[in-house]
């Protein structure tokens, strides 16, 4: 049984994908990141970091936080969707998800901060962090342009790592008709969307009464430097 800490956002949905797509048992453990759930002592003990996902083996008694890390943890764990064998494949396969790890991820999450959550008065930000977000997702674009997927011959870990960002992309880049720049990406997407696991992974968020709104509270919880300094 895996114990999933869950939130309806992109590096959670990454795990929910994979859950779905394995059949691994696991048990939703909302956190309501809005409401501040993540500072609670009790999931600190479990992530120091107070982010989400993290996920509690109770086979084995492992504690994992960083959706990469887990996803990794996974596929160890059922022996499904492993990275490629051939060196130069799963160096490759490796080099991508770390890019969406450490590239996607936070740059799309730093540009959706300064475009629609930071206090007014930020363009150096939101320029830098909007071009940094286009040039990475262009670079995924590029790499799709002559392959089906991310890593490899066959859908894999990559894949739904780049998934749980994917939905997502006209918002962080302010713009609804952005697909027509990344259409390779998009026919991606489009092509996992019609997968039970993503429909799976995508109901979950209607499991739970998470918050929705933005407001002063929500602030307070997401964004606690802000509140430090009165």
């Amino acid at each position: 049984m895996i114990e999933f800490y869950y939130h309806p956002s992109p590096n959670p949905e990454k795990i929910a994908l994979y859950l779905e797509e394995t059949g691994l048992d696991y048990e939703l453990m909302p956190v309501d990141t809005r409401k501040g759930e993540q500072h609670a002592p009790a999931f600190l003990k479990i992530n120091p970091n107070a982010k989400t996902p993290a996920i509690v083996d109770t086979d084995t008694g492992a504690t994992l936080f960083d959706s990469t890390a887990i996803l990794l943890y996974l596929v160890d764990k059922t022996g499904q969707y492993r990275l490629p064998e051939d060196p130069v494949e799963r160096g490759q396969a490796l080099s991508w998800l770390m890019f969406i790890a450490t590239g996607i991820g936070p740059y799309s999450g730093q540009c959706v901060h300064f475009r629609h959550f930071a206090p007014e008065g930020n363009d150096y930000a939101v320029n830098r962090y909007d071009f940094e977000a286009r040039r990475h997702w262009g670079l995924i674009n590029d790499h799709l342009a002559d392959r089906q997927y991310m890593a490899g011959d066959t859908y894999g870990i990559v894949d739904m790592a780049l998934w749980g960002w994917g939905d997502r992309v006209p918002f962080i880049l302010d713009n609804q008709g952005i697909w027509s720049e990344y259409p390779h990406i998009k026919r991606l997407l489009d092509e996992i969307d019609e997968r039970p696991a993503a429909r799976g992974a995508r109901a979950l968020k209607s499991r739970h009464a998470f918050k929705t709104e933005m407001d002063d509270d929500a602030r307070r919880h997401m964004f606690p430097q802000n509140a430090a300094r009165g």
